[in-house]
């Protein structure tokens, strides 16, 4: 058993919606009962290659699996299909990175995945990605609200809002990042 059972938290929401991207993430890291920090950055943008990742998790690894992401997009000449299947690939089968302990939603202009350290690579079909603690209330909310004329942005604030409201690992320090 790993050290980091003990970690929870992080609502990561990913809404696809006409031209916009949008992955948007709460601020919280908690130990057991305890929130170590409030403004946690959960969310990072690889701007040279235009793609967006939230991650939820052990934060060191989550930024572990960030820079090999990084390191995949750019081998893979920026095609996010081919990085998120050697990282998954990578991630479920060495040695060290198979110990990490996080999930990932990434996202380029066309594509979106889940990203897991069993080997997962998957793209939901209606472009919206729930992951963390607070991930099934946020994707919830998300499917609500996307029928209506809100943004991609909008929707994904007022989705971690409502996960905030009900997760106690959640809380509403909003990072967003967009494409």
């Amino acid at each position: 058993m790993s050290n980091n059972t003990n970690w929870h938290g992080t609502t990561i929401v990913l809404i696809r919606k006409g031209n916009e991207v949008v992955v948007a993430g709460d601020g919280q890291v908690s130990l057991g009962n305890t929130v170590i920090k409030s403004t946690a950055k959960k969310v990072r943008k690889i701007d040279k290659r235009n793609v967006i990742a939230g991650f939820a998790g052990s934060t060191a690894d989550a930024l572990t699996l960030f820079e090999r992401l990084e390191a995949k997009l750019e081998k893979h000449a920026g095609n996010l299909t081919r990085a998120a299947v050697e990282l998954a690939k990578d991630w479920r089968t060495d040695k060290y990175l198979r110990r990490l302990e996080a999930l990932m939603a990434i996202a380029d202009k066309e594509k979106s995945f889940i990203i897991s350290g069993t080997g997962d690579v998957l793209e939901p079909e209606e472009g919206i990605i729930g992951i963390g603690s607070g991930g099934n209330y946020a994707l919830a909310a998300a499917k609500v609200l996307m029928d209506t004329k809100l943004s991609a942005e909008e929707i994904a604030k007022k989705s971690i809002q409502v996960a905030s409201e009900i997760c106690v690992f959640t809380n509403s320090n909003i990072t967003l990042e967009k494409i």
